[in-house]
């Protein structure tokens, strides 16, 4: 076998292959620093829309066509990278992530990850009634959607034992950002989405997609190996006044706020189902384990795009 120095330089930089490159997956990107007139890792997505080819390319990443529902597909990735980036999310039936299982079996077949690291949901959690969260309690998923999740989250901790590959998995709530698509609850306001009243508010939990993508890149570079972290903000509000906030920054009317039954006719059952879960997550482990220093401490700052000069400095 050659000696490491005499590989082509494509095989001596780390290789990414990101799993569901979309805003969050663009934002790690540039996270990535600079070797010489390049960046120091080489980068791969897997995209089921080969359109997408061109913008991926735009962006210094070698696009790879594939389906995670078509497990042939998947045959090529064997060997390609040293670090995945998962945050592509489970198929909508079910409660097994046939997805997942399948990415690691062709991932599996050929060459040694240095590290996994797969973007999950803080809904593993369910209805903790208020109560804050850390990553030592039990998951008690309360829908279909989190039960994959689990499923997901158990498949990559089982594998990550048994080669071994070393592996984070993030705990997400909700993402927000203004220049996201759909990345603040400016829509909703508009369209006057009631929210619960003061006797069925929920407590909510969000991160801004910039600090999600620092989260992302410091768990890429071995941080919290073998971990689960919760990737939240210090934001402690419920949701209406979250929302009543938003109104504010946006100078729209706050929706109606009802009871839960009346909420249950004017709603589906996935929005009615994030107005049925409490919990404040606990971040510790963020800050501590995986260092990262939020540019938006909350959503008051993240909703005006405010970064925190300390916490961008010295990245």
């Amino acid at each position: 076998m050659p000696a490491l120095g005499a590989l082509p330089a494509r095989f001596r930089r780390p290789r990414l292959l990101i799993i569901g490159c979309g805003d969050v997956g663009v934002r790690a990107i540039k996270r990535i620093p600079k070797r010489g007139a390049g960046p120091a890792w080489a980068v791969m997505a897997l995209t089921s829309t080969p359109s997408r080819c061109p913008d991926l390319r735009a962006l210094g990443v070698r696009p790879l066509v594939g389906n995670l529902d078509e497990p042939a597909s998947l045959l090529r990735l064997a060997g390609l990278a040293t670090h995945v980036l998962h945050l592509a999310p489970p198929a909508t039936v079910g409660v097994v992530d046939q997805r997942t299982r399948g990415l690691l079996r062709a991932l599996r077949r050929r060459g040694e990850l240095r590290q996994v690291v797969y973007g999950s949901t803080t809904g593993v959690y369910g209805d903790c009634q208020g109560a804050r969260v850390s990553e030592t309690d039990a998951v008690n998923p309360q829908t279909d959607r989190a039960r994959r999740r689990v499923d997901a989250e158990a498949t990559i901790a089982s594998r990550g034992r048994a080669v071994p590959t070393p592996f984070t998995i993030l705990r997400i709530p909700g993402i927000y950002a203004p220049d996201r698509e759909n990345g603040t609850p400016e829509a909703r306001l508009q369209r006057g989405t009631p929210i619960p009243d003061p006797a069925h508010d929920v407590f909510t939990n969000h991160i801004h997609a910039d600090d999600l993508a620092d989260a992302c890149w410091q768990a890429l570079q071995g941080r919290a190996r073998h971990q689960v972290v919760n990737v939240n903000d210090d934001s402690d509000m419920r949701m209406g006044d979250y929302i009543s906030y938003a109104a504010s920054v946006y100078g729209l009317p706050v929706p109606p706020r009802l009871p839960l039954e009346a909420l249950k006719a004017a709603l589906t059952p996935m929005a009615l189902s994030f107005m049925q879960e409490s919990r404040r997550i606990d971040n510790t482990r963020m800050k501590i384990r995986l260092g990262v220093r939020l540019r938006y401490p909350t959503v008051r700052e993240g909703l005006t795009q405010r970064p925190q000069p300390s916490a961008a400095s010295g990245r």
